[in-house]
């Protein structure tokens, strides 16, 4: 199900931070409340590979996405616990220690199953036993959320476990979509800030390819 144009779920879902703070998070919230764009973007595992080089890129840009009034969410399915000895391991030995942001524990899967992105195949239902199993980890692909200030998401991205993001995409993504928010245009092509955007009429096309 695809959830650009329609508001982020409305879902509470336990998070943890470089405190060891266990708390509740609603994305939705975060974003109507504060009048805050958000990202949120989940990773398939803690203490895993491709995963903390992506917490730690997210964490570099943390001044950027500030700027630009967007709050930073991760997300895994895995536990507080798990989260937080993961934020307590070393750089330089595969962990997460220096992460600010705070990461969602989404264990009881309530949100990713919403969202539909769990690597789950083959669920097959056995009758005699009533018990349902299924092919897949049955944790989430790298899937990622851009939410406005009323809650309504404008992008969704999904990569497959070992393909990584490029964060500066999504600050690309966040800049274009405010210039449609406070300009009224839309922005062509690989637009980034401060390159020419369009009207968004036939004349605006022509002339925005004319000159281009």
């Amino acid at each position: 199900m695809a959830f650009v144009g329609k508001k982020f779920p409305n879902l509470n879902v336990d998070a943890m931070n470089e405190m060891g703070d266990t708390f509740k998070v609603n994305v939705l919230e975060e974003a109507i409340n504060n009048n805050k764009k958000v990202i949120l973007f989940w990773y398939p595992k803690d203490f895993t590979f491709v995963c903390p080089t992506e917490l730690h890129a997210f964490q570099a840009a943390m001044e950027e996405f500030k700027k630009r009034n967007t709050v930073v969410i991760g997300a895994s399915c895995d536990t507080p616990e798990v989260h937080f000895a993961w934020l307590n391991t070393p750089k330089d030995n595969g962990g997460i220690e220096g992460v600010t942001y705070p990461i969602l524990a989404d264990s009881n899967r309530n949100l990713a199953a919403t969202l539909g992105i769990l690597d789950i195949t083959n669920e097959q239902y056995n009758e005699e036993t009533g018990i349902v199993t299924v092919d897949g980890d049955n944790v989430t692909y790298r899937a990622t959320y851009l939410i406005d200030e009323e809650g309504t998401v404008f992008h969704e991205g999904i990569n497959h476990m070992p393909v990584g993001r490029n964060v500066n995409e999504f600050l690309r993504l966040i800049d274009a979509y405010s210039h449609v928010q406070n300009h009224g245009e839309v922005c062509p092509a690989n637009w980034e800030e401060g390159k020419d955007a369009m009207k968004a009429n036939a004349k605006g096309t022509a002339e925005y390819l004319a000159s281009h």
